[in-house]
This record gives C-alpha cells, structure tokens and sequence, in this order.
C-alpha cells in the first residue's frame, strides 16, 4: 500500500506564497480580488478570534503552572523566562546592527505605504471582537492567577477554563491554521500588484540565515552552561539531543515532541523525577528559540517598513511576550499565534498586512525554532537536576569522563 502524501504547513504557506506572487503577476484584476476578498474576511475572522485566544490559553497556561514542587518550579519557570528575555534581546541587538545594511533607504521608501496601489476587496463584513485585546489579557491573568491560587476551591470554573481552551485550540487547528495559506496568497497577491514582493522576498533569505545561526548559538550556549553546572560533557549531552532536535524538525510542536525529549533526557542521566516534571513544564514555557524567530522577524518588518525600531520599541514587547508564550498552543504556528495580539506594542496592527508578511516570514522557520526550543528544554532539565541532586537529595551527579 503506497503511504498517503501529506505536504506540511510550511509548504502549504509556501504554496500559498508562490501562488500570490504568479496571481498578482499574471492572473487578472476581478480574479484577484476574489482572493483578496476571501483573505480579508479571515482577517476579519481573525481579530475576532484573537481575544478568546488569549482569555483561553493564557488563563489555562497561568492556572496549571501552579503543578509543580514549589521551589524548583520557580526555579525552572524563572530559568526560562530569563532565556527567552536573554535571547529575545540578543536577537534583537544582532538584527538591529546586521539588517539595517540590506534593507536600504529606496527599499524602505518603496513600502513606505504597505496598503498603496493595492487591490480593494469586492466587499467586508463588520465583526468587531466582543473584548478587546488589552481587556482579554488583564481579564486572563486574573483568571489565571486566581486559579493558581484557589486549586480545590475552583474545580468547576477551572474545567469550564480548560474546556473552553479545548475549544479554542479546535478553532485554530480546524479554521485558523489551514486558512493561513489563503491569507499569505492575498497577501503577496497584493504586495506583487503594489510591487513590493520582489524587493520585500531579497530581504527575507538573509533574515532566515540570521535566525539559523542564532538559534544554534543559543544551543551551543546553554548546553556548554549545562555542562559547566553539571560538570557534564557538553558536546555528549548535545549528541543525546540530536533525536529530540530531529522530531521537533519534522512535527513543529513542541507538545508533540515531549516523548522523545523524555527519552533524551534519561540518556543525559537526568533523575525521573525531574525530567517528568521539567520536559512538560517547558515545553509550554520555554520559548528561547520562537523569541529569537519572532524578534528577528519584527525587527526586519519593521524596518522594511520604516517603522521606529529600537530597545524602547523591543524590549516591553520581549517582556510581555515571554510571559504571554506560556498560552502557546503546542501546534504549527502556535507561537506566532499566540504573538499577534501584542504586536501593537511595536505598532503592528495584528489584522494588518505586515502582520501577514510577518505570519509567512515565521511559519518558514518554525521548525528550527521549536527545534532550538525543544532542545533548549534539555539543557534547563541537566541544570534543574543538578541544583536537586546537590542541594535537596544530596548526591551531586558524577561528572562524565
């Protein structure tokens, strides 16, 4: 029997992209505003589904970090909420002096106006969310942080909360994800009949390589960390990892991942205890490789389009998205999903057409991303493990050969 073909979601937004492009080439004006009418509507859909996103997998995300064993979930939490600052800042700084060199005066006077010489839609509907995004954030951490606190005393809104995510996350995985393709064609129908996707498309290969080199410095960097704190063998601990990088490669979740990263973790002689409570914990946590994804790409956007781009601008943005990645859903896109409702802090509209350029720039890159966060989990599970074997068992690890 021959195995079913199954194109991923990267090549069905790459499809969606080279589709854009041959359209607003070729295909006439009526057609592609068919299009770009079916990719405005989702847009519209969008923004509406976005709050709930929020209420949903930030509320359950917060509720549920309360499973732990006290000190050594701080311990883990804090170790990887400084990671995704460290390396979102990192990413930040090294974008901030690299891409400023090939993103030229005349290519961003070219976008300077991203919706000009544009295409209309035949037609848009008015769907205005039912809360809006800065109400849908303060109203989920108060949910979740009260449910933290209130375990045994909230059982029934505590199981209405998690249904409610369930719903939410079928929403994004029947309707939001699959639909992206059909967003990025009316996107890059609309930036070839502007003229900007040639100039926009000679950019974005270099912001890719970028991303790659820092998400394997970042690897390189917490498991020689690692290896120091653990007096483990470094480039051992990262050959253990290879399996966990290679399936966080091909499933592009980070949720789907955990079992083998379980396995890996035991080969790098981690206690059963920790790595069972560490592996899960970050897998929903510990975002360092998204940041970095994420961060390289708004800072490369926001320079294609003139838009002010500094520390002021990045670092708030950083700060609340480190905290906000705890509600990313462990799915394809999940973590660009879960960073739209707070690009308005660099003055990204998140129904825009740059928040559209953004979602194809980062969906390309997200298997590396969630690689680079998926093994970055591995080397926080050596450090946790140490800091319990000496400081609460007693028995430091022995150091490897």
């Amino acid at each position: 029997m021959s195995k079913k073909f199954h194109i991923g979601l990267v090549g069905k937004l790459i499809i969606g992209l080279v589709l854009g492009i041959m359209l607003g080439l070729w295909a006439p004006a009526p057609f592609n505003r068919v299009v770009v009418t079916a990719s405005t509507l989702f847009s519209v859909f969008l923004k509406f589904v976005i709050p709930f996103l929020i209420v949903a997998f930030v509320t359950m995300g917060i509720a549920d970090l309360s499973q732990g064993a006290g000190k050594l979930l701080l311990l883990t939490a804090g170790m990887a909420y400084i990671s995704s600052l460290v390396w979102g800042t990192l990413a930040f700084t090294v974008s901030d002096t690299i891409f400023p060199r090939f993103v030229s005066e005349m290519a961003v006077h070219s976008v300077s106006d991203p919706e000009s010489g544009m295409l209309k839609p035949f037609f848009t509907i008015l769907l205005p969310p039912v809360i809006d995004v800065t109400s849908a954030v303060v109203l989920a951490f108060i949910l979740g942080l009260c449910l933290s606190s209130m375990k045994g005393e909230t059982a029934v809104l505590y199981s209405t909360f998690r249904d409610f995510s369930r719903v939410i996350s079928k929403v994004l995985k029947t309707a939001v994800i699959p639909l992206l393709p059909l967003y990025i064609c009316g996107t890059f129908i609309n930036m070839t009949v502007s003229g900007q996707t040639f100039m926009i498309l000679s950019v974005l290969w270099k912001v890719f390589l970028t991303v790659i080199i820092l998400h394997f410095t970042c690897l390189l960097v917490m498991y020689f960390v690692a290896g120091a704190v653990s007096k483990k063998n470094p480039f051992t601990l990262m050959r253990n990892q290879i399996p966990g990088y290679i399936s966080a490669m091909g499933t592009q979740s980070s949720a789907a991942t955990i079992p083998v990263n379980l396995r890996c973790a035991e080969s790098d002689g981690v206690s059963p205890e920790i790595r069972n409570f560490v592996i899960p914990l970050c897998a929903n946590i510990h975002m360092a490789g998204s940041m970095i994804t994420i961060t390289c790409c708004v800072t490369a956007v926001l320079l294609i389009y003139g838009m002010p781009s500094n520390l002021g601008v990045i670092v708030p943005f950083i700060m609340t998205l480190g905290i906000a990645m705890v509600a990313s859903p462990g799915t394809p896109g999940g973590s660009i999903m879960t960073a739209l409702p707070f690009l308005p802090i660099v003055g990204i509209a998140s129904d825009s057409t740059t928040a559209s350029l953004l979602i194809a720039l980062y969906i390309t890159q997200d298997s590396f991303g969630t690689a680079c966060n998926v093994s970055g989990d591995n080397s926080i599970s050596v450090i946790v493990d140490t800091i319990y074997r000496k400081f609460i068992r007693g028995d430091a690890p022995e150091a490897e050969a």
